[in-house]
């Protein structure tokens, strides 16, 4: 496993893992128990937008727990002109992105609710997912030399090394090249070789409740209670 770029609320790496594997652990994301904004008691509401509305968007702004709450409230009392953001919400979480607009209020106007947040999954809805995943082979690419300078231009930090009358381009980065090549190379009427290797590129983003290592260890910790469990009822069946 090589790490290949690591930002707060993502982290890229490649893993000799297969793709049947990765692609367990991808689906688990939507399993890891996450908290979000639950039920909105709106009393006060002199925006244009509907209480509806409102309570949707609430309802997708990523929170953190504070001390390792998994249930609390979150204010929103504000009589001001201008727009009213999440990070107005005040209370027993924090909200990770102030600046999602939730509404807009004119002079004299005002909006009074009250959250509730519950912990829950991806699979029940998307306000519950910590973030994503996905990842694509490791691979190289073998095109005609005449091409070498063409690539370059467009990809200019893609590996290549050359063999015999072939260029090989090595897409093994957080940057698919691939694609790129095959376009160009189709263009020109003709075709690469690829061949993929034993080995993925792996991307999982955050989308800021917790960290993505975090994100990528809990997927892959719910999957093995999941298997143990499903071990355990098979063991008894028979």
């Amino acid at each position: 496993m090589k790490k290949l770029e690591k930002t707060e609320n993502q982290v890229v790496f490649t893993a000799e893992i297969s793709e049947t594997i990765a692609n367990s652990i991808r689906r688990y994301v939507s399993q890891v128990p996450i908290a979000a904004i639950d039920e909105v008691e709106i009393s006060r509401n002199d925006s244009a937008l509907y209480d509806e509305t409102i309570a949707h968007r609430l309802g997708l702004v990523p929170l953190k727990s504070k001390k390792g709450k998994k249930q609390g409230k979150l204010k929103l009392e504000l009589k001001k002109e201008g727009v009213i953001y999440s990070g107005d919400l005040k209370g027993d979480f924090e909200v990770v992105y102030e600046k999602i607009p939730i509404t807009v209020l004119s002079d004299k106007q005002e909006v009074k609710l009250v959250v509730t947040t519950k912990i829950g999954k991806g699979s029940e809805h998307a306000k519950f997912s910590p973030g994503l995943m996905f990842y694509r082979f490791v691979s190289e690419i073998a095109i005609d030399k005449d091409f070498y300078e063409e690539i370059k231009k467009v990809c200019p930090d893609a590996k290549m090394k050359e063999k015999g009358n072939k260029v090989i381009i090595i897409d093994d980065g957080k940057k698919e090249v691939a694609d790129v090549c095959k376009g160009l190379i189709k263009k020109a009427g003709k075709k690469a070789d690829i061949e993929e290797k034993n080995e993925l590129v792996i991307t999982v983003e955050s989308f800021g409740q917790t960290s993505p290592e975090n994100v990528f260890l809990s997927s892959i910790e719910v999957l093995k209670k999941d298997l143990s469990s499903l071990g355990k009822s098979f063991n008894k069946a028979i």
